[in-house]
């Protein structure tokens, strides 16, 4: 796969709609591959995400219902689902669906656009190889969030925003990572994408050709 061209800069004029997050969690997934994540002069391009659909989903944190921890993730559509995982790691979400559907996609892995220093800095890392950024508590680290950035809105300029890209040629598709407690079926879906021929993706062994 030929690497898509970007820019380094995330422009206001291109950050993505509400729309577009308004979606089944699954379509939103694998369109959000290669899009960019700006935030305080950092940019990653989206290279890996998993996709949580309903509560009905085992490995969905709504299945338990509405909670002080998980109230982001019901919407509405298009703002920032943050939460601490192992009191250590902050990983970023994306709500997705209709209101009240409960519904979200993790963003797992990304690729630096701009602002590497200041990535290196939050992450107390030297490296510009793909370890720096595969995993999504790397992600919220390198974006310096924590779960103050709940509720965010994703669609207006400032803070934390979501940006257009070149859709990607190819990707990759298989089941997602950490969830040994959902039920087998829902351990197995292929729910998780990832952009074909990049090394920033994480887990790549379970990982097939769309």
């Amino acid at each position: 796969m030929a690497p898509a061209k970007r820019s380094s800069r995330a422009k206001s004029a291109d950050l993505l709609p509400q729309a577009f997050y308004a979606r089944d969690s699954l379509l939103v997934a694998r369109d959000l591959l290669g899009k960019l994540l700006a935030r305080d002069g950092v940019v990653l391009r989206i290279t890996e995400v998993e996709a949580y659909r309903s509560p009905d989903d085992t490995a969905n944190h709504c299945r338990v219902g509405r909670t002080e921890r998980n109230a982001a993730m019901w919407g509405p559509p298009g703002h920032a689902y943050v939460y601490l995982c192992y009191g250590l790691h902050n990983m970023l979400n994306l709500v997705t669906n209709r209101e009240g559907e409960g519904a979200a996609v993790l963003i797992r892995s990304c690729e630096p656009v701009a602002g590497l220093p200041l990535i290196q800095r939050r992450r107390n890392m030297a490296s510009d190889r793909s370890v720096l950024l595969t995993g999504p508590g790397k992600i919220g680290q390198a974006l310096g969030l924590d779960s103050l950035w709940c509720h965010h809105p994703l669609f207006v300029p400032g803070g934390l925003t979501v940006h257009d890209a070149p859709p990607v040629t190819a990707a990759l598709a298989g089941p997602r990572v950490g969830i040994d407690y959902a039920q087998p079926a829902d351990r197995v879906a292929p729910w998780r994408f990832a952009v074909a021929g990049t090394p920033w993706v994480s887990v790549p062994a379970t990982l097939r050709p769309v």
